[in-house]
């Protein structure tokens, strides 16, 4: 008896486990309405979409509704209309502003360094 209700709780616990975690199971579009939503609307808003069809769509997002979003080209700002259904992937091109600006610090600390370097060897010949 004892070993029965054992397994019984055993399994209502893995039950109850695999009901949270399939409600926790988001479908892609919910995923990419979501990672928009974070990136926010403006020119600030940068991204790559790829969808589904492997092709990418970069630039910023200009606005988004419950079914799609608009996302307009930073250079010739033509808009494209794209459906969260189509989203395979959302990149957010913040990134790479903090490589550029660490790469700007450690080519002027650079430059500095090197000036030291060459004004003490002139110091020292005079």
């Amino acid at each position: 008896m004892r070993h029965s209700s054992g397994v019984l709780v055993m399994l209502l616990l893995l039950a109850s486990l695999s009901q949270a975690f399939a409600q926790t199971k988001r479908s892609p579009a919910d995923r990419a309405r979501s990672q928009v939503a974070r990136l926010g609307v403006g020119s600030k808003a940068t991204a790559t979409i790829k969808l589904n069809d492997g092709t990418r769509v970069k630039g910023y997002v200009y606005s988004a509704g419950d079914d799609d979003f608009v996302i307009r080209d930073r250079k010739t700002g033509a808009p494209t209309t794209i459906r969260y259904a189509d989203v395979k992937s959302v990149d957010d091109n913040r990134g790479h502003s903090t490589a550029r600006n660490v790469l700007i610090i450690v080519g002027a600390g650079a430059a500095i360094a090197i000036a030291a370097v060459f004004g003490a060897i002139a110091a020292n010949e005079r």
